[in-house]
């Protein structure tokens, strides 16, 4: 079994509030995993500090083997992240957005030109690439955020909720490509509170409460134990 990423215990707190407590786990290469929990249960400050946002208090991460923190640069290289929270300019166009976004990862030229063209076919907004993101419902802005995430080609997706407020289409269209990129062999990690979608995408879970894994481990596995089906 190879490992992408292995998580070995994190702690983060916030003045005298601690958002993570000893959270501890491992991710196989190829699958999808479920990160599940409520709100407030520390699944946001997991994902930063995942994809290099945001530094632990105390814990490791490896992402492919490599230390987080001491190859910061190659581990970045490997991951793509799409946040909770919508990163685009509303004036400019989704195909600007993404030049933009592919000259931060270092991607440029003709070759960034393809993998924007490709990117827009995966999320499904090839014939809006040209109209201004100011005009795109909510869920057509998360999937160009998304379609940013794609344009380094990376080998970890990391997504943090990205469902949240989007319409059905959207949702639809996004499970859609996940299954595409993980059937590619790309490794996702995928935070919810929504039971329905860990089950419908993943096949190892995690949920978390409060900052504390509580339970870890197979899909079905996980389910028996903790009865949370």
């Amino acid at each position: 079994m190879t490992i992408a990423l292995e998580v070995n215990g994190l702690k983060k707190a916030y003045g005298d509030k601690t958002a993570l407590d000893n959270v501890t786990f491992r991710v196989r290469k190829g699958v999808c995993f479920g990160l599940l929990g409520p709100n407030g249960a520390g699944k946001s400050t997991t994902m930063k500090i995942l994809s290099g946002v945001l530094d632990a208090d105390e814990g490791d991460v490896f992402v492919f083997g490599l230390d987080i923190r001491r190859s910061v640069k190659q581990v970045r290289e490997q991951i793509g992240y799409v946040p909770q929270s919508i990163a685009l300019f509303e004036k400019l166009s989704a195909y600007e957005n993404l030049l933009f976004f592919g000259n931060m990862y270092g991607v440029r030229g003709a070759v960034l030109r393809r993998r924007i063209g490709e990117a827009l076919e995966r999320v499904g907004l090839a014939d809006r690439a040209r109209d201004a993101v100011a005009t795109y419902s909510g869920g057509m802005k998360r999937r160009v955020n998304i379609a940013a995430a794609l344009l380094h080609e990376p080998k970890l997706l990391i997504f943090d909720e990205p469902t949240v407020g989007i319409d059905t289409q959207s949702r639809t269209h996004i499970f859609e490509m996940l299954r595409i990129l993980k059937n590619e062999g790309v490794t996702i990690v995928y935070s919810t509170h929504y039971m329905e979608e860990v089950e419908a995408l993943c096949e190892d879970l995690a949920i978390i409460d409060r900052g504390k894994v509580i339970a870890a481990g197979e899909l079905e596995q996980v389910l028996d134990q903790h009865g949370t089906s």
